[in-house]
């Protein structure tokens, strides 16, 4: 069996993370000619409904009153309890920072590797071979191929490297409730305090992104590209600089330390390209640059580039797309 530890967003959703986490594990149990079971915490809800559409036969709840939180360390340790018991051959999970973490935790307690950023996966041809995985390294810059050696194989998948699908329909989903033994006496972290986010479409699931870096000058700047982005049912993202300069607030920040996306398209504007903006970008489909520097990074590695001054291109645009649709 498979194992894919998988997420929900505020609402019970499966997130797409986690969609794409079980595209991966069915691939890779298709080719072991083994099943797919998925873990996670708390009540079902809809999950095995949604679930039997992605092939998966076991759906295992992680159930403790200490897991109220899914706090990260003990979510591991829960994990790593049910891993033990039904020894599956692979445990995978999104490139997150709280499922790496508990990742992390439970690999440690069962003393096997765990292989983060993964890209692709590949199995040993016989049994007990080593299995070869490809790696992101320093941010996303570099692809490391190495070897997984291990009895069960832990591996964190990165965002944009499978596309969901609903194809390989289970005839059922056995749900079954595992009651980890956490010790209530160790200190653990706690939730203070749970914000909402903001509702609709957010950086990581919209089909473009409309990004804006120095080159957009002022928060009021971004004016243009909000209207751009709600012309063309799209998020506006920015880049670091933006962040630092107070322009906008730290979640629209796409990059190594903000929001990794992979839309369809993402309109680079006034964006150098810096390594660790790049990392946050480089798994759209099409990038569109426009930028004053034709030397620029992103100009370079961009699918499309238009070379002008960002207040000038984009109320052109803006203006064009308003004509086409009749205002």
């Amino acid at each position: 069996m498979v194992l894919a530890m998988i997420e929900r967003d505020g609402e019970g959703v499966l997130t797409a993370a986690s969609a794409e986490v079980l595209a991966a594990a069915r691939d890779l149990a298709d080719s072991l000619g083994g099943s797919v079971g998925a873990v996670a915490v708390g009540d079902p809800g809809d999950l095995p409904d949604d679930l039997v559409k992605r092939g998966v036969s076991t759906l295992h709840l992680l159930r403790h009153e200490l897991l109220a939180d899914s706090e990260a360390a003990t979510v591991g340790e829960a994990l790593a309890q049910l891993v033990a018991a039904e020894r599956p051959v692979a445990v995978l999970a999104a490139a997150g920072d709280a499922s790496t973490e508990a990742m992390a935790g439970a690999a440690a307690r069962l003393g096997v590797p765990l292989a983060t950023a993964c890209t692709a996966i590949r199995p040993g041809i016989r049994p007990g071979q080593p299995w070869e995985v490809t790696r992101e390294r320093a941010g996303g810059i570099l692809l490391e191929d190495a070897e997984l050696d291990a009895p069960i194989r832990f591996c964190t998948l990165g965002t944009g490297t499978r596309t969901p699908t609903e194809t390989a329909a289970a005839a059922d989903v056995t749900v079954r409730a595992f009651v980890p033994e956490l010790d209530a006496t160790v200190p653990r972290a706690r939730l203070i305090e749970r914000r909402a986010r903001a509702s609709g479409m957010t950086l990581a699931t919209a089909p473009v992104v409309v990004s804006g870096g120095r080159g957009v000058g002022s928060a009021e700047g971004y004016a243009v590209l909000e209207e751009l982005a709600g012309l063309v049912g799209g998020a506006v993202g920015c880049s670091r600089v933006a962040t630092n300069n107070g322009w906008r607030p730290h979640a629209d920040q796409v990059g190594l330390t903000g929001t990794r996306v992979s839309p369809d398209l993402y309109i680079a504007c006034g964006i150098s390209g810096a390594t660790q903006h790049w990392v946050g970008c480089m798994n759209a489909r099409s990038i569109l640059a426009v930028n004053t520097d034709p030397e620029a990074p992103m100009v370079s590695r961009a699918t499309w580039a238009v070379i002008g001054d960002v207040h000038e291109v984009l109320p052109a645009v803006v203006e064009e797309l308003r004509r086409r649709s009749g205002g």
